[in-house]
């Protein structure tokens, strides 16, 4: 049997599968009715516990092709029932073959809606996965004794500059990564950009001196006020090339203009969350993964401008400032897994390059 604790006393009793690990992390819920894979490999989820709101994971496996990072980023993943006989022509190996490679423990045949039901009410909460049999007491104490990290950017970040080249590239794009997806090279790459991939605390001049046409800050996990290399790098850059930012680096260029963020009660995770162009007045239907959101309040006096907001609880979703060369948007246009509604938002970050 293994059990998960939360802060709060509560206690989650299930089956194993993945490795066999004591882990203290942070749970978030995941309202996404596939992509598990993307999600596993996804950096973002770095010092997290994922649970999976939809019942049935597992189901069609792990396939070669389908990896969003080499790393498989969760401290543990939660599921209501797991399944480890895929029926995919695709796989080579099942979800728990994956978790027990990367030493990350899964834990299966809880009641997930309740345990979804607690963080959404209540908020998000650290907990304890173990195989032991201890006491609430002891788990809870387990919890509190175990401090909050605040170095992930700096674990996930490459650890030097690599490359993604396509055919006929129109343009040259320098990428900060921060716990970068890998669709997100994928789909500039298919925009007609060279991609040049550099570690979080690149100077900015080392980055000018690249001569690239627009530079973009990626996704990453943890709270964006400790990444202060990235915010200096943003705000020595921008005015000087076009600037874009998706979720951790909307949240970076939003500090770096003077903007103030906070933490999210429980996050937005999933693939469903409805957003409003602004400038349009369409609605996108959005992958999100993120705990933190930019302060609509703060951004009085910093230049930039809210063009999108959350449908479901106002959060912004996307600032621009067309004078200091910015844009981003707090979630994921490049999907993976998820709707494709806002991939127009790349060709938006092309034109910036094209009338530069």
């Amino acid at each position: 049997m293994r059990k998960l604790f939360l802060e709060d006393g509560s206690v989650y009793a299930g089956a194993p599968f993945g490795a066999k690990k004591d882990v203290v992390c942070e749970v978030v819920f995941n309202t996404s009715m596939a992509g598990y894979q993307e999600i596993v490999s996804d950096p973002s989820y770095t010092d997290q516990g994922v649970v999976m709101s939809y019942p049935l994971i597992g189901n069609y496996g792990i396939t070669d092709e389908d990896f969003e990072s080499k790393l498989i980023a969760p401290s543990a993943f939660i599921v209501r029932d797991y399944n480890d006989q895929p029926s995919n022509f695709r796989y080579t190996k099942t979800l728990s073959e994956l978790l027990e490679e990367a030493g990350i423990p899964g834990i299966t045949g809880i009641d997930t809606r309740k345990l979804v039901r607690n963080i959404r009410d209540t908020g998000a909460k650290r907990a304890f996965i173990t195989d032991e049999d201890i006491s609430v007491d002891e788990a809870v104490d387990m919890i509190k004794s175990k401090p909050v990290p605040h170095d992930q950017v700096k674990r996930v970040s490459c650890k030097k500059r690599w490359y993604a080249r396509t055919a006929n590239p129109v343009f040259s794009v320098v990428a900060i990564d921060c716990g970068m997806k890998q669709n997100i090279v994928r789909s500039l790459c298919a925009h007609g950009c060279n991609v040049t991939v550099v570690p979080y605390d690149t100077a900015p001049e080392d980055i000018v001196n690249m001569k690239p046409d627009g530079v973009f800050i990626s996704n990453g996990p943890g709270d964006p006020e400790d990444v202060p290399e990235v915010i200096g790098t943003l705000q020595a850059l921008k005015g000087r090339l076009p600037i874009f930012g998706i979720c951790l680096g909307h949240q970076l260029i939003s500090l770096a203009c003077g903007a103030k963020t906070y933490k999210l009660k429980f996050g937005h995770h999933g693939g469903n969350h409805p957003v409003k162009d602004l400038q349009t007045g369409r609605i996108e239907i959005t992958s999100q993964n993120h705990n933190y959101a930019v302060d609509e309040a703060s951004l009085a006096g910093t230049g930039l401008e809210v063009t999108h907001i959350n449908l479901l609880d106002g959060t912004v979703e996307g600032v621009a400032a067309p004078e200091q060369l910015l844009r981003s948007v707090q979630y994921h246009p490049e999907s993976a897994p998820g709707p494709e509604d806002s991939g127009y938002l790349f060709d938006i970050f092309i034109e910036m390059m094209r009338k530069r």
